[in-house]
């Protein structure tokens, strides 16, 4: 009960101090294009703690569901290049990505078991066949928020390791192309243009592919 406590009083000290500091007004695309050059100068001059302030900001954004992640991940390849700003927004994004799972596993995931268990049987018994391929097209296609699918995941019996798993493969796709995207920042106007529509259509057939194969091998096996 103390680790729960302690766990919420983290979370509300961490939002309350984000909104009072208005984090969200420096993660945004032109901010990100205003300090560019001084971002860089100050990676030139320090780099390794350059890397880990900016690993441990992206990391905090990605654990509360604070708005920019997405903003960040531009960032990195702005900053950092393709190579190392692809290393960063993955790891930041899928490590954050799990401390959230815990947090909401801890606060509300046996409440939420308990109290529609009968509701849950069919839902917690496709999560246990097939959790990894759904998880896998969600975080491939962003259909669902990142933080929703962290919350969805987290009152599952989904295990910590393949959640963290699937994550990092599954957004690694979508990281890359935001990076790739931070490399020519001075040519993004906004961030609903760097997802276009056949890049979406390969992403979901990306994401049905595997689950599609599983079937089918169910189905020949079933027929065998």
């Amino acid at each position: 009960m103390k680790i729960k406590w302690m766990v919420i009083a983290l979370v509300v000290v961490s939002v309350a101090v984000a909104l009072l500091y208005g984090v969200g007004d420096f993660l945004s695309l032109e901010y990100l294009k205003q300090q560019r050059e001084n971002f860089q100068a100050m990676y030139t001059e320090s780099p390794t703690l350059v890397v880990l302030a900016y690993f441990l900001l992206y990391l905090l954004v990605a654990t509360f569901s604070i708005p920019g992640a997405a903003v960040l991940t531009i960032g990195c390849g702005a900053l950092f290049g393709f190579f190392l700003g692809t290393l960063i927004g993955s790891f930041a994004s899928s490590i954050g990505a799990l401390l959230a799972f815990w947090i909401v596993r801890l606060l509300a995931r046996d409440a939420i078991q308990k109290k529609f268990s009968k509701q849950l049987t069919t839902v917690n018994k496709g999560i246990q066949e097939d959790g990894a391929f759904y998880l896998f097209g969600l975080r491939l296609v962003p259909v669902l928020p990142f933080f929703l699918v962290n919350i969805l995941m987290a009152l599952t019996p989904i295990k910590s390791w393949v959640f963290y798993s699937v994550s990092q493969i599954g957004m690694l796709a979508g990281t890359m192309v935001y990076v790739n995207a931070g490399t020519r920042l001075a040519e993004i106007d906004s961030l609903s243009g760097i997802l276009d529509p056949q890049l979406l259509f390969a992403f979901v057939l990306l994401a049905i592919f595997p689950i599609l194969a599983k079937k089918v091998m169910q189905h020949l096996k079933r027929q065998a």
